[in-house]
């Protein structure tokens, strides 16, 4: 006998946990401005800001289209973003302004 798994219907953009990772990504970026040598490179710190946002943002708005052509192709440009931000978290591990420890558990959630 094969019996499938019902799926919730995901009514808001809220609701996926790509998004909710996406979210705990972002705010993780940004707490590195707080607590690192990162926050003193205003351009740097700047850059991945809009990035880190980038992802969460895309992943909402291609949602909200409501067709799954366009969310493919927002998913798309949120990956692209994940791999900004993922060298520019190299470029901050280069510059000594971030631990390589922070640096390793922050680009495994990116990749």
């Amino acid at each position: 006998m094969i019996r499938f798994k019902v799926m919730a219907k995901i009514e808001k953009f809220e609701d996926l946990e790509v998004w909710q990772l996406a979210r705990e990504i972002c705010n993780e970026t940004y707490a590195l401005f707080e607590s690192t040598k990162l926050g003193k490179n205003y351009a740097l710190s700047n850059q991945m800001d809009r990035s880190s946002g980038s992802i969460m943002d895309n992943i909402a708005e291609g949602f909200e289209r409501n067709g799954n052509k366009e969310f493919v192709q927002y998913l798309s440009i949120a990956k692209a973003s994940c791999g900004e931000l993922r060298s520019k978290l190299y470029r901050a591990l280069d510059r000594n302004h971030i631990e390589e420890m922070v640096f390793e558990e922050l680009r495994k959630k990116v990749f």
